[in-house]
């Protein structure tokens, strides 16, 4: 019986990651990484073969869904780690595999770290209870145009309950979607302004846990036409109301007075 061990590397570089779970990369027999749900910055997973002395292959999306290339990982070399940027199970897939790998007879480990999940509310300083259900932004694509994202918001707004917004991408192809694409999507689905009126409070995380973290908040019509710099960008909708100590912690991320053109 062999053991896939799930570490969650975190939102930052190799530095993020815990001595428990450095101990399991380095004792595992194969090394895998997937970035398909998020991607590490820059030559992290080159450092992190060079400090473990062995390779850090990647695995693409496909290969993840389909299993079977860490399955068969198992059956070979008996302890296989799956190194996931931020936290293992916050992505269902990952859940999948595990299931996966029980059904083959084998057994799991856990090595968890941050996940945006949480993260982006700590770092603007939202509180995490008053969230509601998290919603996904696709890429958008010809005659593909879902409204449910902007259901989901409103839904939680309804609720008084602050929503974090996760925004697709496609590493293998160099797509991000970034937070001033994503809210005028945003935007254009609500044109009637049902949900999100032009002064609604909108925030955005940018790169949180790398050393060039940025938060940003301000009406939602500027926002649309801010630039937040590289990704990942995580947004997030505050409630309509705020507790005191949520509105001064936000308020240092406020955007000053727009330059005229």
């Amino acid at each position: 019986m062999g053991e896939l061990r799930f570490v969650g590397l975190g939102l930052g570089d190799e530095r993020g990651l815990s001595r428990r779970a450095l101990d399991a990369l380095r004792s595992a027999s194969e090394v895998y990484a997937e970035e398909y749900t998020a991607v590490a910055p820059p030559d992290t997973l080159e450092r992190l073969s060079s400090e473990l002395g062995r390779p850090v292959r990647r695995l693409d999306r496909p290969a993840v869904e389909a299993e079977h290339a860490l399955i068969d990982a198992l059956e070979r070399s008996g302890t296989v780690a799956l190194l996931v940027v931020g936290d293992p199970f916050a992505a269902t897939t990952h859940v999948a595999l595990r299931l996966a790998a029980e059904r083959a007879g084998h057994g799991w480990r856990y090595y968890p770290n941050a996940s945006i999940l949480t993260a982006a509310a700590g770092y603007l300083g939202l509180q995490h209870y008053r969230f509601g259900r998290t919603v996904s932004l696709p890429i958008p694509q010809p005659g593909f145009r879902p409204r449910s994202p902007l259901e989901q918001l409103d839904g939680n707004r309804r609720r008084g309950l602050h929503t974090l917004l996760l925004l697709d991408l496609r590493p293998e192809d160099g797509r991000y979607l970034l937070a001033d694409e994503a809210l005028r999507q945003l935007r254009e689905l609500d044109a009637g302004r049902e949900v999100l009126e032009d002064a609604a409070l909108v925030a955005v995380a940018a790169r949180v846990g790398r050393d060039d973290a940025a938060g940003f908040c301000g009406p939602f019509a500027r926002m649309c036409s801010e630039d937040f710099g590289p990704p990942l960008h995580a947004i997030v909708v505050p409630a309509a109301e705020l507790h005191f100590e949520e509105a001064a912690a936000i308020e240092r991320f406020r955007l000053g007075p727009a330059v005229a053109p």
